[in-house]
């Protein structure tokens, strides 16, 4: 008896010991599979259409094609962080809880986009960009799911958090304009991505302010996915293999360098400066024009309301064709001036106007915004040039500029119109549009330095004089010091980089080749398993 109960311990743990080491194969194989789907999967999105391929001899030029597509790409991917804001009443009803709760949602979305601006958008200076674009938007299209069918508020803000850092794709777009558009149009192709993502804006705003009155807030959320994937789709289809700007470079070093270029490069200080206080402007307007259209004299349903985006479309139109006829023909610092004073008669009508007619706040949104997007071009279109394999830690640093001066006007106007009401906040975006004037007067568009206007009050663009001899480099006008610099085109610069990351394609090549027999030994092993 006693035998027989000493046994059945050993017998129990012979048995466990057998099952375990039964499931060790199947454990393996299911491995082996799964590593055998990444791989599959890698291969497939890293995959390089044959009319996407770079060839150095023969770079893929820049098309009208293809900067429609940057455009439409950008406005399906900034639309992400918009779709929430007309709807928060129906997400508090969707996940039982108060309004003060989902109204942390788009806090919370500019808070991952921040994070995604300084922490991912300097990336692109170091890695291969089509790669880690289209990585980007699946990621973010796949997550996006998640938003879709989740029940849980605390999932949908943390999954919100999260696809607010990778929804950084449109500022990827920009940089890469800069790089590849001729310079004889180089500001008209940077107005028609931006207008891309105004139309994104309205878009999402427009969609889920309306349509959630006839479906479910589900439903557009759906089609978003959707969009998501077309965009995926037509960019793995058509956005070419472009070679990385820099090789050998640390991520921390990397970040480092965005501080270096602040000290360097005068003209960059400048534009943040300037976008610190347009950027005010704009937000404030918008934060506390709801407030003005709901009370007296007005008292405006959210419907029409929500209607005021509309107005938005005035600079999706007049900003393509400005740049087009004035910003690529002058000195960008020309069309900065001008943006800035065509925003601050719109200030100046809507605010001391804007008690007494509704004609005031239209005026002041179509010309203050268009106003900003013409400066935005403008001091984009300068900037790109400081830092040609530096192009995407400029835009961060731009672009954390202008989201600081948005928090800045959200923060101001509501505390001041709170205190003051429409005129007191409306006076004090006067003073930043006049700040942004101040900031302009200070450094001239020729001038070398920080501050001065050495160099001459000329805005025009200067042009060079007589023959170019055959086989000369071409040449272009520095914008920055508005003298003419020798400088190659946009295809023999992107030449020089395939050259630089020639030595090591040639030296990956027999590990590629020994890892792919390996990969075809190890595809070969499972399925015979």
């Amino acid at each position: 008896m006693l035998d027989e109960k000493a046994a059945a311990p050993a017998e129990q743990a012979s048995s466990s010991s057998d099952s375990i080491s039964s499931h060790e194969p199947q454990i393996e194989k299911s491995s082996k599979t799964l590593s055998l789907i990444w791989r599959k999967f890698y291969h497939a999105i890293t995959y390089v259409p044959p009319n996407c391929r770079w060839d150095p001899e023969n770079p893929p030029g820049f098309s009208m094609g293809l900067n429609v597509l940057f455009a439409f790409a950008g406005a399906f991917t900034v639309a992400n962080l918009y779709y929430s804001h007309p709807i928060l009443n129906i997400l508090a009803d969707t996940f039982h809880v108060p309004d003060e709760k989902v109204s942390e949602i788009p806090t919370v979305q500019q808070a991952g986009y921040a994070v995604g601006l300084l922490f991912l958008c300097p990336l692109a200076d170091i890695f291969p960009r089509r790669p880690f674009t289209l990585s980007l938007v699946l990621f973010t299209a796949t997550l996006w799911i998640g938003l879709c069918v989740t029940n849980s508020l605390a999932v949908f803000t943390g999954i919100s958090f999260i696809i607010s850092i990778t929804t950084v794709t449109p500022q990827l777009m920009l940089p890469l304009v800069g790089e590849l558009a001729p310079a004889n149009r180089k500001a008209t192709s940077l107005s028609i991505v931006v207008a891309g993502f105004i139309m994104g804006i309205l878009i999402a705003r427009l969609l889920s302010g309306t349509l959630t009155n006839f479906v479910t807030w589900r439903a557009i959320y759906w089609f978003s996915l959707g969009m998501q994937y077309l965009v995926f789709a037509l960019m793995w289809l058509f956005m070419p293999d472009y070679p990385r700007t820099n090789t050998g470079i640390g991520y921390f070093k990397l970040l480092f360098s965005i501080l270096t270029m602040l000290t360097k490069h005068p003209v960059l200080v400048q534009a943040c400066l300037i976008s610190i206080c347009m950027s005010a402007t704009f937000t404030s307007y918008w934060t506390t024009l709801t407030f003005l259209l709901a009370g007296a004299p007005y008292f405006y349903s959210p419907v029409v309301i929500g209607l005021f985006a509309l107005l938005g479309m005035v600079p999706f139109f007049m900003s393509p064709l400005f740049a087009r006829f004035i910003t690529d023909r002058f000195i960008p610092h020309f069309s900065v001036i001008l943006g800035d004073i065509i925003g601050l008669i719109g200030i100046c009508i809507g605010t001391y106007a804007g008690t007494h007619t509704v004609a005031g706040p239209i005026i002041q949104a179509m010309l203050n915004d268009a106003g900003m997007q013409i400066a935005q071009v403008a001091n984009r279109s300068a900037i790109y040039a400081v830092e040609p394999k530096g192009r995407n830690r400029i835009n961060t640093a731009f672009m954390v500029a202008t989201f600081l001066g948005q928090l800045m006007g959200t923060a101001a106007g509501n505390h001041i119109y709170a205190e003051g009401g429409w005129i007191a906040s409306g006076s004090t975006s006067v003073g930043f549009s006049v700040l942004a004037l101040i900031f302009c007067a200070l450094r001239g568009p020729n001038e070398t330095g920080w501050i001065g206007w050495g160099g001459g009050w000329s805005f025009t663009k200067p042009r060079e004089e007589g023959p170019i001899a055959p086989g000369a480099p071409e040449v272009e006008v520095d914008i920055e010091k508005g003298s003419l610099k020798e400088m190659t085109n946009t295809e023999k610069a992107l030449e020089e980089i395939a050259e630089e990351d020639e030595i090591e394609n040639d030296e990956s090549k027999e590990e590629e080749h020994d890892r792919s027999r390996d990969l075809e030994k190890s595809d070969l092993s499972i399925e015979k398993a």
